[in-house]
C-alpha cells in the first residue's frame, strides 16, 4: 500500500443517529448520554463522527464489541441506511469528487451494483434462497445491465469455480446449502461485478471453527489474486489478524484507536483496545 495513492473510498465525519436527539444529548459529553444512548429521548447515536480512508489492494479491519456502531456503518456504505450526516467518496465514481451519501437512490443503486460488492452476516439478506446458485449472481449482473444470458453464465460458472461450489450443485437454491457454503455463494455473488470494493459484515459468526478458516482462506486468497479492497467487519480479533492490513477500533460509535493491524494489535494505545487485546490471549 502506497500512503500517496488515492484512496479507493474515503470517508469523512459521517454520523448516524436513531432518533430525532433533544437538548439534553445533543451535546457530546452530555450527563444524559449512557454511552451512546440518550436516556431523555430515546436517541441512539450510532456513529459518531467516523472518518477513515481505504487504499488500493487494502483490507480494512474493523473491531468493537456488539453495539459499537460497525454494523451501521456497514449498512451506511451500502446504502442499507440513510446517514444522518457526513460524505464519501470512491475515486471510480465521478473521480472521486462527489458525495455518495447526496446522491439520488437510483445513482446509489448505480453504485451498489457497480462499484460496491457485499457480503451480509446472514446470508437471507445477501441471497434470494429459491433462487439457484447461479440465478443469484444472475441477478446481480441483470440489475448491473447485462444483458447476454451466455456471459453471465460463464461469469457465474467462473465464479462459483473460484469459491468451490460443486459444478452439480450449481442450479440448486442456497436454502439447500449449509452455512458456510450459502456465505461463499454471497462472496462470488458480491464479486460478479468486478467491483473495487467489498464490504464484509461478519461473514464468519456462526459458523463451525473449520468451515470459519475454509472462508477466511478463500477470502485471503481472492483478495490477493484480485487485489481488491475490504472493509472487513468483525468482533474476532483472530479474523482481523489473520486479513486486515490496517484496522479501526470502534466504541459507542466512536473511531477510538486507529493503525496498523500488528501495531494495534502488539502495542494497543487505548484502555478498550488493550481489554480487547488481552481477552484474545
Amino acid at each position: 500500500m502506497n500512503q500517496f495513492e488515492k484512496p479507493v473510498l474515503s470517508v469523512k465525519n459521517l454520523n448516524k443517529q436513531f432518533g430525532k436527539g433533544c437538548s439534553h444529548c445533543r451535546q457530546a459529553d452530555s450527563p444524559s448520554l449512557i454511552k451512546n444512548y440518550c436516556r431523555v429521548c430515546g436517541t441512539v447515536y450510532a456513529c459518531r463522527e467516523v472518518s477513515f480512508d481505504v487504499f488500493p489492494g487494502e483490507v480494512l479491519g474493523i473491531v468493537g464489541e456488539s453495539g459499537s456502531g460497525k454494523s451501521t456503518l456497514m449498512q451506511c456504505l451500502y446504502f442499507d441506511q440513510p446517514v444522518s450526516s457526513g460524505e464519501a467518496y470512491m475515486n471510480s465514481y465521478e473521480n472521486g469528487h462527489q458525495n455518495l451519501f447526496g446522491e439520488s437512490s437510483q445513482q446509489q443503486r448505480y453504485i451498489r451494483n457497480h462499484m460496491i460488492g457485499k457480503v451480509y452476516q446472514n446470508p437471507l439478506l445477501g441471497l434470494k434462497m429459491d433462487f439457484s446458485s447461479i440465478g443469484n449472481i444472475a441477478e446481480k449482473l441483470i440489475a448491473a445491465g447485462g444483458t447476454n444470458v451466455g456471459v453471465m453464465e460463464e461469469r457465474g460458472s467462473d465464479l462459483l469455480n473460484q469459491v468451490n461450489i460443486p459444478v452439480h450443485r450449481r442450479k440448486e437454491a442456497p436454502k439447500n446449502f449449509s452455512g458456510g457454503m450459502q456465505q461463499r455463494v454471497q462472496i462470488a455473488k458480491a464479486l460478479s461485478n468486478k467491483p473495487p470494493l467489498l464490504l464484509l459484515d461478519e461473514v464468519t459468526t456462526g459458523l463451525d471453527l473449520s468451515v470459519q478458516a475454509n472462508v477466511l482462506d478463500l477470502i485471503k486468497g481472492l483478495q490477493h489474486e484480485l487485489q481488491i479492497s475490504i472493509v472487513l467487519v468483525s468482533h474476532d480479533l483472530g479474523v482481523i489478524r489473520m486479513l486486515a492490513d490496517r484496522t479501526l477500533v470502534m466504541l459507542e460509535g466512536r473511531v477510538i484507536e486507529q493503525g496498523l493491524t500488528d501495531q494495534i494489535l502488539e502495542d494497543p494505545q487505548h484502555a478498550y483496545t488493550q481489554q480487547l487485546v488481552h481477552s484474545l490471549l
